[in-house]
């Protein structure tokens, strides 16, 4: 559906997107995510045409973007950061006004305005102006602008940014609902909500790739590798200290006492390495009682934090 071919973009002396690939599938809900200044909005405006990047190639349904750019943005929904919202215009108002724009025929679209705020729960808001709206429901006429002329695909840029959790929720859900029959790429600082929203996420660090996949595959493959979570019983120095002497142990945690001398330890290993064997034979060795023992994938913070901040760092 969408192919990015070593675009670049750069301002003065600043190197905003560096030779950046990546594919987005039909049907696909992608996660853009990255730090601050890491290239994710200028990205998007490149995707959805109102940037032109200095190198590169996007194709998007089989169509470059530098020849067909008004085809494309026919088919793209964009809610960029900043909402594009007029406060002193009516919901209906403003959705007809970017319908008109949009070049929807006169005879069906009010009908296609009637359908989009059902589809974006506005219907009580639809005759208020945008001003008197809270943060969530000025989002979601955002949403609704992005979905005017029914699009293929829709671009959003952090759709979720200052709402608050109850807010965060609804919005979710309808960019999932959009999900049924369009493909998404949105960009957001909320990880879990990347994570419970979208089937692939692509990590983004100074412009370049840092990582992509699900959450699952990053997680096998980041620094870090996995996470080994056990309850033991027994001296914690003498286990923390026994734990120290491999070389593949990348970090140490001990989560608490459980009670009745048990403690529970999480370590996180290097590359795919898995030390549940080891942890088991360490503990028949040292006759400690070993209550429970599980391998678990790494967060999406832990692998953001590993593909981005520590890079930074080496």
């Amino acid at each position: 559906m969408i192919d990015v071919e070593e675009i670049t973009k750069r301002y003065a002396e600043t190197v905003a997107v560096d030779r950046l690939s990546f594919q987005v599938e039909k049907g696909e809900i992608l996660g853009l995510l990255g730090p601050n200044g890491a290239g994710k909005t200028t990205t998007m405006r490149i995707l959805t045409g109102y940037l032109a990047a200095d190198s590169g190639k996007v194709t998007v349904a089989g169509l470059d973007l530098r020849d067909h750019s008004l085809e494309i943005r026919r088919l793209i929904g964009y809610l960029p950061e900043n909402n594009p919202l007029y406060p002193d215009m009516g919901v209906m108002e403003y959705l007809l006004f970017i319908a008109a724009m949009r070049g929807l025929p006169k005879t069906g679209r009010r009908n296609r305005i009637d359908r989009v705020i059902e589809l974006t729960g506005l219907e009580k808001m639809a005759h208020k102006n945008i001003g008197e709206l809270s943060k969530g429901y000025c989002q979601r006429v955002g949403l609704a602008q992005a979905i005017v002329h029914d699009p293929e695909i829709l671009i959003l840029d952090e759709p979720t940014v200052g709402l608050d959790p109850n807010q965060i929720v609804e919005i979710r859900s309808l960019i999932q609902r959009f999900g049924a029959d369009k493909t998404i790429i949105l960009s957001s600082h909320i990880l879990p909500e990347v994570a419970a929203t979208c089937s692939r996420v692509i990590i983004l660090n100074s412009g370049k790739l840092a990582g992509s996949g699900t959450p699952e595959e990053m997680s096998v493959r980041a620094r870090g590798g996995n996470a080994v979570t056990f309850v033991l019983k027994g001296p914690v120095d003498a286990i923390t200290e026994k734990l120290k002497s491999r070389g593949d142990i990348k970090k140490i945690e001990i989560k608490g006492d459980e009670g009745s001398g048990k403690t529970r330890f999480r370590v996180i290993t290097d590359g795919s390495v898995d030390i549940r064997e080891a942890v088991f034979m360490m503990a028949v060795e040292n006759q400690w009682v070993l209550s429970e023992l599980y391998r678990e994938s790494l967060s999406l913070e832990e692998i953001f934090q590993h593909l981005t901040i520590e890079e930074a760092v080496v």
